[in-house]
């Protein structure tokens, strides 16, 4: 998981969100939720997990909407991440629809992060 986190800490999102969906659905074990201020840090943001999992040999399976930068959807298949505009995320409000799904605790990766630029 610290893999897929530690990048998006690094462009400073929003906020960013775990879910837990291993249980509920069969097509992902996570789904991971950015928030970007802007359409064009969504951009980045996006750009930025893409480069840095294909440094560690990691590939998406499908990648939709980063030119876009309202909604960029990134699926490496065990996780699904969804990097929203804070308009475009309300409106969707992924997090409302997976409300019973458990989160996942991201203090340990904030952490890890903050203590790599020390």
């Amino acid at each position: 998981m610290k893999k897929y986190l530690i990048p998006a800490f690094e462009r400073k999102a929003k906020s960013i969100t775990a879910i837990d969906v291993k249980q509920l659905t069969s097509y992902t074990d996570t789904l991971i939720i950015i928030e970007g201020s802007s359409q064009r840090q969504v951009t980045s943001i996006a750009q930025h997990l893409i480069k840095s999992l294909k440094g560690q040999g990691q590939k998406a399976i499908g990648v939709e909407g980063v030119k876009e930068g309202q909604w960029a959807l990134l699926d490496y298949g065990e996780v699904i991440i969804h990097i929203f505009e804070t308009e475009t995320k309300f409106f969707y409000d992924i997090e409302g629809l997976w409300a019973d799904a458990p989160r996942i605790d991201l203090s340990q990766f904030k952490a890890a992060y903050q203590s790599q630029g020390e």
